[in-house]
């Protein structure tokens, strides 16, 4: 192995010390609890290495919520595939959406939390717009088989992230997953797939 991969490969160990770090951090203590200063003496680097890796804390945080945009949409995208429906898909979606901010409060909470992306956050991340784009095909399907053809995709797709976005934040806000809270979830998407 060369030099320049010797540092490449260093390189991306110190870049991974570090966001191993601060997830430590942030799931022991919250995100507000993250600070370069915690992440470098954590891993015994100084500050000047972590700006190296990273220009702020807020680019660490972006890096996270790049991951969490990612993993959810590949957990909604293995949904949609398994089921051959739009209307299925929608309403399977809507619990796996479920599912993921529970299993991974951290990352939906930093995710998401200024609520829902503006749409120019989204047309500026790859991750959103493949997260959106997942949602939005298969709610395009259900209205192109639907009584209301004439129907704003747009609008439909921002109605159903605000359902389920909406959902879930109320039970982060009690701090659980109750099951009514599902029982919800699934009235609520069943009603709007009825407007589909």
């Amino acid at each position: 192995m060369g030099i320049i991969e010797r540092r490449q490969r260093q390189k991306e160990e110190v870049r991974g010390l570090i966001l191993e770090a601060a997830w430590k951090i942030a799931r022991e203590e919250g995100w507000q609890a993250l600070s370069i200063r915690r992440i470098a003496d954590s891993i015994e680097y100084s500050i000047p290495v972590i700006y190296a890796h990273f220009a702020n804390k807020e680019a660490i945080l972006a890096e996270f919520t790049r991951q969490g945009f990612t993993m959810l949409a590949e957990r909604l995208n293995e949904t949609k595939t398994a089921h051959p429906e739009a209307r299925q898909q929608l309403e399977a979606m809507a619990q796996t959406y479920w599912e993921f901010a529970f299993e991974q409060k951290e990352y939906y909470q930093l995710m998401f939390g200024l609520g829902i992306p503006a749409c120019e956050a989204v047309r500026n991340s790859p991750e959103l717009q493949h997260l959106s784009a997942i949602m939005t095909d298969s709610i395009g399907q259900a209205i192109a088989g639907g009584p209301y053809p004439g129907a704003d995709t747009f609008l439909k797709f921002h109605t159903y992230w605000s359902i389920l976005h909406g959902i879930v934040s109320i039970q982060m806000i009690k701090q659980d997953s109750d099951p009514l809270g599902q029982l919800i979830l699934r009235d609520a998407v069943s009603g709007f797939i009825k407007s589909l």
